[in-house]
């Protein structure tokens, strides 16, 4: 027991990259599907009735109560943010290079997020921590491109499109988590993350309203097989991934945190392969422990 409440931060970090593991793969599954936005909306909805819950039953009330305007505000802009267009730019990635490479590619969010520490926070950036992002990058590009053959050009090895939306959605999940610690404070975890799904809800809202598509929610919704997958994506992201990531950066450094969570693009690889049955190249592998390594060197050393 000593051992758990001493270690609790870091035990949240890696039941986070688990969680993260799991709710990439059912929503990859999910947006083939119906679509990445529908199971965008859905699957918030389902988090807050989760997060209601559990709140409900330990604290005795549904919706957050007792933030602070401040937390309010920027917990808020950290859900658009976050949730909204970093979110959406990393579902419909999953649908067009796959949770493995996406999540791949998330392994930028530590070092994205050190730098909008540093232009927002004015957190210090060294040495130490560049190398670390340049390796990083090495391992993402090791896996991306393919070398010049037969006179050929330097090319992807998947669509570049797919790449730029896993990169938009790292942008948008480490720009996120930094307004989330602006505005955290001292407040309860599950309440922080309430509060930015209710924000996430609202931005999807009007964007569901703006584009009229609104007949694509009702068609998952009658979607058993997708609906499916949503749910347990749901559970196992917004709802306890994300609250287990900001008890995370609570309770231990956020380089230890970071470095911990990074450890998606090693866990996704065994079920990818077993239970996708995608076929993975040794340079596939080489590169995801690359590029955990360097988000590694980032924070660590």
């Amino acid at each position: 027991m000593d051992y758990f409440n001493s270690h609790f931060g870091e035990l949240s970090a890696l039941v986070t990259a688990i969680c993260w593991t799991a709710t990439s793969m059912a929503f990859e599954s999910a947006g083939k599907k119906v679509g990445s936005l529908s199971v965008n909306l859905i699957r918030l909805i389902m988090a807050l009735f989760f997060l209601g819950t559990y709140t409900f039953f330990t604290k005795g009330h549904f919706w957050p109560v007792g933030a602070s305007h401040h937390a309010w505000f920027w917990l808020s802009m950290s859900g658009l943010i976050g949730f909204v267009v970093g979110d959406l730019m990393l579902f419909q990635a999953f649908v067009v290079v796959g949770a493995r490479v996406s999540m791949l590619i998330m392994s930028l969010t530590p070092p994205l997020t050190a730098l909008f520490g540093f232009l927002i926070l004015r957190e210090r950036m060294n040495l130490v921590s560049m190398t670390g992002m340049i390796v990083t990058i090495s391992g993402i590009v090791l896996v991306v491109l393919n070398r010049p053959a037969n006179g050929k050009r330097l090319h992807f090895n998947y669509p570049a499109k797919g790449l730029l939306l896993a990169f938009g959605g790292a942008s948008g999940q480490a720009l996120g988590l930094v307004l989330s610690k602006l505005g955290m404070g001292d407040l309860d975890a599950f309440m922080s993350t309430q509060i930015r799904i209710i924000a996430g809800i609202a931005g999807f809202t009007l964007m569901f309203f703006i584009l009229h598509k609104w007949t694509n929610v009702w068609m998952a919704l009658n979607n058993l097989s997708a609906m499916k997958r949503i749910s347990v994506g749901a559970f196992f992201g917004p709802f306890l991934g994300v609250s287990f990531s900001l008890l995370a950066v609570k309770y231990t450094s956020t380089g230890i945190a970071s470095t911990l969570m990074a450890l998606t693009p090693v866990m996704i690889l065994l079920p990818a392969r077993y239970i996708f049955k995608e076929k993975i190249t040794s340079k596939e592998v080489i590169g995801a422990f690359v590029a955990v390594a360097g988000v590694v060197v980032f924070f660590v050393f």
